[in-house]
């Protein structure tokens, strides 16, 4: 199929030899814990891929960006997955290199995502019904030199392979403070390394669904954060997101939807070659395109500099759109396969589970609904 050939092409051109490596592995192991997808993925250069070309990385614009994931989402969800939780945290580090250079430390961290392959785990939004986006539950305590962080992010990816942690943490600030948001906290985003004392991991994910992904709990205990290793974000008022949280935002919507967007079209191509009619095989096809259409023109939109409100919003209503059309293409394309292809390979089953997995990313559809209504009649787009 013409576009995810493109995207397979695209893959490697920035990653070459990955899907090679990844079509080596059967799927259950490569969705598996323990995966060796992740150091193939290391050894093909996946860590800088997003990282500009004067950073010593990759250079992949979002759009890009896009067709690699999807191609990568294609071979092993579980991949895809995991290294879209890198690939946001450090495009969204990287979007505001020139003030985090400015500090000294981080950079040094930074600049080593792209040269010695690191991996950047993500600790930000909770996977809780309720729980607010913008709400961190990690909190600090002010201490000499720093903080003293303590919390848990449960689901986490990358939780075994991460060489660096990013996670957003509440940091007490004072009544009349700039960045103060009426609860006595201020948002702030921490750049640890693994190595960290107080940093471990335990068990959480009981899923046989993208199981590689490594998305198990990382939890912080009494961990000493420099102040240089944190980033405050600007004050925006309350549900409001500052321009870190928007890029960081608008980077995941479409990556994650990347992700979803692979292992359907792994689904559809499996269909197209079979015995169907014409238009039965145009339909599937087109329910996938529809969300790629969609995907592609929130990459261009932030390949041509929209961060704001109105670029989120937009980038979200395509987010759901896009989901909607996949679960058509899944449920089509699992029906144009037949029983006799489900019973005979549990991959059909499994790609079929895990393209579902893009409705329990945040934020979700419900709590999106009355925000998304009140931006369109011309408020500031909240997400709390």
């Amino acid at each position: 199929m013409r576009s995810m050939d493109h995207a397979r092409e695209t893959c490697e051109a920035f990653l070459p030899g990955l899907l090679d490596k990844l079509d080596d592995i059967p799927l259950p192991e490569l969705e598996a814990p323990g995966s060796p997808a992740l150091d193939h993925f290391r050894a093909c250069g996946g860590p800088g891929l997003v990282i500009p070309t004067r950073y010593h990385g990759g250079g992949a614009d979002p759009l890009q960006a896009l067709a690699v994931v999807r191609a990568v989402g294609a071979h092993s969800p579980s991949l895809a997955v995991a290294t879209t939780m890198h690939h946001f945290s450090v495009a969204t580090l990287f979007t505001l290199a020139d003030s985090v250079q400015r500090s000294g430390m981080e950079w040094a961290l930074l600049e080593g995502i792209a040269e010695q392959g690191l991996l950047v785990a993500s600790g930000f939004a909770e996977g809780r019904p309720g729980q607010g986006i913008l709400a961190p539950t990690v909190r600090a305590k002010a201490v000499e030199g720093g903080y003293l962080v303590n919390g848990s992010k449960k689901p986490c990816s990358l939780s075994a392979s991460m060489d660096l942690l990013t996670a957003s943490v509440a940091l007490p600030s004072k009544e009349g403070e700039e960045g103060h948001d009426g609860d006595g906290t201020e948002l702030a985003v921490m750049l640890l390394p693994r190595a960290t004392e107080g940093i471990g991991v335990h068990p959480f994910w009981k899923s046989w669904a993208l199981a590689g992904a490594e998305s198990d709990e990382v939890r912080l205990t009494d961990v000493f954060v420099d102040e240089q290793l944190l980033m405050r974000t600007a004050a925006a008022g309350p549900g409001r997101l500052d321009e870190l949280q928007t890029t960081g935002f608008l980077w995941f919507e479409l990556l994650i939807s990347a992700c979803y967007s692979g292992a359907a079209g792994a689904l559809v191509e499996r269909a197209l070659v079979r015995k169907h009619s014409t238009s039965d095989r145009a339909d599937l096809v087109t329910r996938l395109e529809t969300a790629n259409l969609l995907l592609e023109g929130v990459a261009r939109m932030l390949r041509d500099g929209e961060s704001d409100d109105a670029a989120l919003g937009k980038a979200l209503v395509a987010r759901f759109a896009a989901q909607d059309a996949l679960g058509g293409a899944v449920r089509r394309a699992v029906e144009m396969l037949g029983g006799t292809a489900f019973i005979a390979s549990s991959e059909v089953a499994y790609l079929a589970a895990v393209s579902h997995g893009l409705g329990f990313h945040p934020p979700s559809r419900a709590s999106f609904a009355a925000p998304y209504l009140e931006h369109v009649a011309g408020s500031p787009l909240r997400l709390a």
